[in-house]
């Protein structure tokens, strides 16, 4: 059994859940009501084949540091994912927002802010949202889409929506924990060690959290803009309104 939309979530202290049903969008909503919610609070949607969840947070930097933030949310979204993984079953980050298990994409996280937010005064919220498909609801063969996956597929078993979010709270407060105590160099390096990873290539974060690409032998650097990145999410399909097939 996966769990239903009335299950209850066991989140910890610092967080409040908000429930929406099952045709809600975790995201939006969250985006609506961070002004007056504050932070901290989780936005939940209960769905039988996805874990779809937002949370608010409530940075104090300026915004082009402060969303660094979603470093530290992709970090416990694969940790989530890893606590419930088979052995040796890799969980890996696409850059900058997507999910993969074992090389199947399941999902992937998100980033909004106040349009009227300035680059150089701290926002008054961000939200991190996410999505993961806990289960492929298509009726094709498997191997049609060899790209995509879901954790079923991948032998995660009865792990379902409540279980990855509640983990991800726990591994969100780890993370943020981290950060408040090390510096945002300890996400960082986390965040990186979790890329898909490539040979040859020395990465690193700026202060922005773009990412610098090292070729080593070819004498070759390359940037890549979060927030350019983060415009449009790589895995989500909003004809689906999931991740992509």
């Amino acid at each position: 059994m996966h769990g239903f939309a009335s299950d209850p979530i066991d989140l910890p202290p610092p967080f409040s859940l908000v429930r929406l049903r099952e045709s809600g969008d975790a995201f939006t909503h969250a985006t609506n009501i961070a002004a007056v919610s504050g932070a901290g609070t989780l936005v939940y949607v209960g769905r039988f084949d996805l874990a779809e969840f937002a949370v608010v947070l409530e940075p104090n930097e300026p915004l082009r540091t402060a969303r660094r933030a979603f470093h530290a949310g992709m970090v416990a979204l694969a940790d989530a994912l890893r606590a419930y993984a088979p052995p040796n079953k890799p969980v890996t980050i696409d850059w900058p927002d997507a999910i993969r298990v074992d090389g199947g994409l399941v999902g992937g996280g998100r980033l909004g802010w106040p349009a009227s937010a300035k680059e150089h005064d701290p926002p008054p919220w961000l939200v991190f949202g996410a999505m993961i498909r806990t289960i492929a609801m298509t009726e094709e063969q498997p191997g049609v889409h060899p790209l995509s996956s879901a954790l079923e597929q991948e032998g995660f078993g009865e792990t379902g929506a409540v279980q990855v979010t509640e983990s991800f709270a726990r591994y969100l407060m780890l993370a943020i924990h981290r950060w408040q105590v090390e510096g945002f160099e300890s996400v960082a390096r986390e965040y990186l060690t979790r890329l898909s990873r490539e040979r040859q290539v020395s990465r690193r974060l700026d202060e922005q959290g773009d990412l610098i690409q090292h070729r080593i032998g070819a004498n070759k650097t390359e940037r890549h803009d979060l927030f350019n990145a983060l415009a449009t999410p790589s895995w989500l399909d909003p004809k689906l309104g999931g991740p992509r097939l």
